[in-house]
């Protein structure tokens, strides 16, 4: 469950507690991109509730943001004994939090048995598309950490995917280089497996 920061008093009680491990998000509600995060965050904080996860929005909770050296919104910030121990700026999946934060435990994210071999994946999604949604919850449950590219906001991620693939069409999922136009499982499933 994500909590949010309420002001800098409750900020100094919150890392006290936490002192093992406490991840902090700071967000502005200005920020899509902040959205996103926040989003990611709330699916990774429902699989690992053991996880201290607080929201800071920086509009509410002013110059906090400074002393952790955050100068932008989306950033991640865990603190280990009162300390930065990672850093992450933008919007990471709740795939990557989960190996980041708790080693993504086999009960909630499969995993394959064996070391599965790690891909370079980007999702290259639209707004309100529900087949971009469904390909990136499925790689998600499947354990698969990716970028995602919402063409809408990036016009040079729009232009560059559709000169590549020569289509229009989301989602397009870029697999170690190698284009998927449209969220097919099967394609999804034959070029992780290689």
């Amino acid at each position: 469950m994500i909590n949010w920061i309420e002001n800098h008093q409750h900020l100094a009680e919150v890392k006290e507690t936490y002192r093992e491990l406490l991840v902090l998000l700071f967000h502005g509600s200005f920020s899509t991109a902040s959205q996103r995060a926040l989003a990611e965050l709330e699916q990774f904080s429902s699989e690992d509730t053991h996880i201290p996860v607080y929201v800071l929005d920086v509009e509410k909770v002013k110059g906090a943001h400074k002393n952790f050296d955050v100068t932008s919104v989306p950033t991640v910030v865990a603190l280990k004994s009162g300390e930065v121990a990672h850093r992450l700026e933008g919007v990471e999946s709740a795939q990557f939090y989960a190996r980041l934060f708790s080693g993504a435990r086999a009960s909630s994210y499969k995993t394959a048995d064996k070391a599965a071999p790690s891909h370079r994946v980007i999702v290259y999604s639209g707004p309100g598309c529900p087949a971009c949604g469904a390909a990136k919850a499925y790689l998600r449950r499947q354990g698969i950490n990716f970028r995602d590219i919402d063409i809408a906001r990036d016009q040079h991620a729009a232009q560059s995917v559709v000169k590549r693939s020569g289509q229009m069409a989301v989602p397009q999922i870029d697999i170690d280089g190698r284009l998927i136009v449209g969220f097919d499982k099967t394609k999804i499933d034959r070029m992780l497996a290689s």
